[in-house]
């Protein structure tokens, strides 16, 4: 997949034409990495935290979309992959906050399983299959920190600059969040005519 964006000026000399291009194709190639090691990850959270993989498809292109035409983008050369990959989540999670401030035209009732799968090709676990229901019960923000957290192992820290939350507070949330799981995860095992 070519990522060269950038066109060698025409007003410049043939010698900076071919050393802007090489340095085009070396930024092309590091972006190009970026994206294959990131995708995957950055598709599972979007999958997770939305519940809906084709909403998930649109917002990992946009993010990627907006990575690449931010001003103040961490370089992936000077600042580091870290740093990138945690600036690239943040624009999918404003891309996620955006999407839910938006009226709903159908209820989080009416999506099916397969959509709480990272790769719906794979045969599910038991673990798998009994998480998906747990999950659809949870807040969209709950499923998001819990991900972050337990799928992509961010430190609390890192968590606050992806959702814009106080890094504080990120402890207790997910404290809450685990508690609230873990509850529905029981109340799910439990039989119908069974106490609480």
């Amino acid at each position: 997949m070519p990522w060269d964006f950038a066109l060698p000026n025409p007003l410049a000399g043939e010698a900076d034409a071919t050393a802007q291009h090489t340095a085009a194709q070396m930024d092309n190639s590091v972006f190009a990495a970026f994206y294959e090691r990131s995708a995957r990850p950055l598709w599972a959270y979007l999958v997770r935290a939305s519940c809906d993989a084709a909403l998930a498809d649109d917002l990992m292109q946009e993010s990627y979309v907006r990575f690449l035409c931010a001003e103040r983008a961490p370089s992936l050369v000077e600042d580091g992959e870290v740093a990138a990959r945690l600036y690239l989540f943040r624009i999918a999670t404003n891309l996620l906050h955006d999407h839910w401030r938006r009226p709903r035209a159908a209820s989080i009732d009416e999506l099916p399983e397969e959509f709480f799968t990272a790769d719906s090709t794979t045969a599910q676990t038991e673990a798998q299959a009994e998480l998906g229901p747990a999950l659809l019960r949870m807040k969209p923000r709950e499923r998001q920190l819990l991900w972050l957290a337990h799928a992509e192992g961010y430190s609390h820290r890192e968590i606050a600059q992806v959702t814009g939350l106080a890094a504080t507070s990120i402890r207790l949330l997910l404290f809450r969040a685990r508690r609230r799981l873990a509850r529905i995860l029981r109340e799910q095992h439990q039989p119908a005519g069974g106490s609480r």
